[in-house]
């Protein structure tokens, strides 16, 4: 599979997760009908959301309780009203929600093999909201290659 290829080809195209609160939202299959729309068969698929208090999580998707394991971890390692914290206009889970998203980050670039995400057996893509209230979160995902 080793091979170069200039990038000839790009494509992108958002879509919007409408979460639950706190917690993960599967986009495996939305990143997945974007790689496939916008033709490419050999590049990179770069997924971003632009926001501050939610983040992106390549991670199992066969269990569930990898993904209530993690939530606990992190409520441990970030809790929310931890009194360190003096931004709190949005209430005790704001810069909570600030810190997971830095720890966790907001981008993951997946490689693209003949027009498909190239993601191992049980390996999935997530938005993890990272606040306690539902919200409305952009991802954009941008596909380059040939």
């Amino acid at each position: 599979m080793s091979r170069s290829v200039p990038a000839g080809h790009a494509g992108q195209h958002g879509f919007v997760v409408h979460t639950r609160g706190r917690g993960f939202a599967e986009i495996t299959d939305k990143v997945a009908d974007a790689v496939a729309a916008s033709g490419v068969q050999l590049g990179i698929a770069h997924v971003f959301t632009a926001h501050t208090s939610c983040s992106l999580l390549l991670s199992e998707n066969a269990d569930p309780a990898v993904r209530e394991d993690l939530e606990r971890w992190l409520a441990r390692a970030v809790p929310d009203g931890d009194a360190i914290f003096t931004h709190d206009a949005e209430g005790p889970d704001d810069m909570p929600a600030h810190v997971r998203a830095v720890l966790t980050g907001v981008s993951l670039v997946v490689p693209v093999h003949g027009g498909r995400l190239q993601l191992g057996t049980w390996q999935g893509l997530f938005l993890w909201e990272h606040r306690r209230d539902p919200h409305q979160r952009r991802v954009t995902v941008t596909v380059l290659g040939h």
